[in-house]
């Protein structure tokens, strides 16, 4: 891999040439990208809006990323690491008026300190969402508080390990008689992988990968 500074000036130029410039109307990506002959999204479902934010911290010398764990109480992807998001409400004006609305639900996040960059590739989860995601340059100058009853934790990656291809793994489970496979970045006790794996594995290829 080519020898990145990953400091706030890099970040910004790459993302200005390399992230979609207006958020997707559809998908391109999806968890059943690397399962052709097991998928599991239900394509007879009409897909259900949602819109993470990819919080880019300005960290100093390099930046981070910003996720979430989610409590071990909740029904739906308990204890899984995520981005900041959720479905799109009828009162969210666009993709990022919600991911930064769920961002500071989630996590206290003052939106004043968000400044949007640029869009990855529309996202359809198993659960038949889709995810607009929406890369920010956070200014690291928050004191956040996770949301009691969502979030359990709150922490920082720092996007070098993110981007290193060798920190991309290929992790499978069964799933219905079939083996499932996903992206999986385990960094620490953390373990990054399924849809939130998906949309970095699209970060780097949109920022980081050679073209």
């Amino acid at each position: 891999m080519t020898d990145y500074r990953f400091d706030v000036a890099e970040f910004v130029e790459r993302a200005r040439t390399r992230l979609l410039a207006t958020a997707p109307a559809t998908f391109s990506r999806s968890d059943d990208d690397l399962n052709p002959d097991a998928r599991a999204i239900p394509y007879d479902r009409e897909p259900r809006g949602a819109a993470v934010l990819v919080p880019i911290v300005a960290r100093e010398p390099e930046v981070t990323v910003l996720m979430i764990r989610r409590k071990d109480t909740l029904r739906n992807h308990s204890g899984q690491i995520a981005f900041p998001g959720g479905k799109l409400e009828e009162f969210d004006r666009s993709p990022i008026d919600a991911a930064l609305r769920e961002a500071e639900e989630e996590t206290g996040l003052p939106r004043m300190l968000v400044d949007p960059q640029g869009f990855l590739d529309g996202y359809l989860t198993r659960t038949a969402y889709q995810v607009v995601p929406v890369v920010a340059l956070v200014t690291p100058e928050f004191s956040l508080h996770p949301d009691p009853v969502e979030v359990a934790d709150i922490f920082e990656v720092p996007l070098r390990f993110l981007m290193g291809p060798e920190n991309h793994l290929l992790h499978s489970r069964d799933w219905q008689g079939k083996s499932r496979s996903f992206y999986a970045m385990p960094y620490g006790e953390r373990y990054i992988w399924g849809a939130t794996a998906g949309m970095i594995k699209n970060l780097y290829d949109r920022m980081y990968a050679a073209p």
